[in-house]
């Protein structure tokens, strides 16, 4: 069984896509990260969804932004994978699969994220560079990062 890539408007979500990437986006970010703040931030509305599929299941999500909404740039967010699939490496399928997003649905190719400090790394070896010193958003250490 292989990972099935979907990417859509928000209008185009079925209902039971949206439960399902708000619930697996709570169980990561409110949750595991034992973090209280507000998911719903009204950008949902405006993004592309990047997500893929498993066994039946949201495994995987990312929103896609055009330039000007979150950035000056096109931009990534919310990126999530489920935690009981993340030694699968499915992480960085989600970046690649939201890099081309990008480029194909946006035609463009520098993007800025606002990345936690921790998966710095992750981001890095996707060829995003740190612009930003280290700031804090819902109490977790943050960083800007841009790739050209």
């Amino acid at each position: 069984m292989t990972l099935q890539w979907k990417i859509k408007p928000f209008d185009a979500l079925s209902v039971h896509e949206l439960y399902d990437i708000l619930k697996l986006r709570s169980e990561i970010f409110v949750v595991e990260q034992n973090c209280v703040y507000l998911d719903l931030d009204g950008k949902d509305k405006i993004a592309l969804h990047l997500f893929a599929e498993y066994d039946g299941n949201i495994v995987a999500h990312a929103r896609l932004f055009k330039a000007g909404i979150s950035f000056d740039n096109a931009s990534i967010g919310r990126v999530v994978v489920d935690a009981n699939y993340r030694d699968r490496k499915w992480g960085h399928d989600l970046m690649l699969e939201a890099i081309a997003g990008i480029k194909l649905h946006f035609d463009e190719s520098t993007i800025t994220i606002g990345a936690q400090l921790y998966l710095k790394k992750f981001y890095e070896s996707h060829g995003f560079v740190q612009i930003s010193e280290m700031y804090l958003e819902d109490d977790i250490p943050h960083i800007e990062m841009k790739r050209e």
